[in-house]
Formats: C-alpha cells, structure tokens, sequence
C-alpha cells in the first residue's frame, strides 16, 4: 500500500501542481490516505499573495476536479479535499526552506545523522540552500542536513503567551 499511495501523490502533483498555478496558488503538499475505511486525496495549497481561505481551496478544488476524472489513475473510490497546510506548514522545496529562515523548524531524516547519530533535529533553520539546510539545536549545536536526507520538515509555530 505504501508504494501504491507515493505513485498515488507523486501522479496528483503532477497533474494538480500546474492547474494550481495557474489559479495563483501553490501546491505545497500531497497525501493519499485511508481514514476511517475511506480514501482521500488531500491537497495543501498556499496563497504567495497572502492566506488560504476557503474561497482560495474551493478554486484549486474546481481546478482539478475534472482533471483527476479524465486522467482517472486513482483506482479506489476517494474524496478529494483541499486545506491549507496549517501552522506547521511542510516544508519541502528549496524555496520553503529559504522563507523559514531564522525560524523554529522540526526536521526528520530518513536514517541517523550527527554525533551523537539522531534522525529529530528541533531548532533554529540558520541557513537553506538548493541542496542542504543547517538546522541550531538548543545544547547540541548546528547540524548540516542534506535535503535528499529530510524525510519530513515542518514549521514549528510558537504559542506566546
């Protein structure tokens, strides 16, 4: 299943990301998941021009709605949903690294890296360039990942009080 459901969002961004555009927005993430005996094809989009309400996710919605019928690669009965990516927004390309600099990140590898070895990195991002990211970790230092390593990075928002 996991294989299936990477093709499964690897195929969506494909088909998805160009139509997205060209409303304006940005496709930031994609995830096709079983909940509650149901299939569904979420997509995160951002607004470059300010936030994502539901007016901007009903007009990515209607953009792809029919492309995903007329390609028709998914072959489960699924929803479709379309959300912004929330607080903890993804962080995957070059570009969303470069806009989080300075600010707290969680950064997960896919294998142990560092001495002492961690897969978790939770800090400052101190730097973000096309191939790697330097992530400040309070009482451990800085450590240089490699993007091809990050299996998953988030923004960490910070409740003041």
């Amino acid at each position: 299943m996991g294989s299936q459901s990477h093709s499964v969002e690897e195929r969506a961004r494909q088909v998805c990301e160009p139509l997205i555009a060209a409303e304006g927005l940005e496709l930031l993430d994609v995830e096709f998941v079983r909940e509650h005996n149901e299939w569904i094809l979420r997509l995160f989009i951002d607004n470059p021009g300010g936030g994502v309400g539901v007016d901007e996710c009903q007009k990515a919605s209607a953009a792809v709605d029919t492309a995903l019928d007329v390609e028709d690669f998914i072959t489960q009965a699924y929803s479709l949903e379309v959300s912004s990516p929330g607080l903890n927004r993804p962080l995957k390309k070059p570009e969303h690294f470069q806009k989080a600099l300075g600010q707290k990140v969680r950064v997960k590898t896919f294998g142990p890296l560092g001495e002492p070895p961690r897969k978790n990195f939770l800090g400052a991002l101190k730097s973000a360039s096309a191939d790697a990211i330097a992530v400040e970790v309070e009482g451990a230092g800085t450590f240089t990942i490699a993007l091809k390593d990050v299996a998953k990075a988030n923004l960490e928002f910070e409740f003041t009080k």
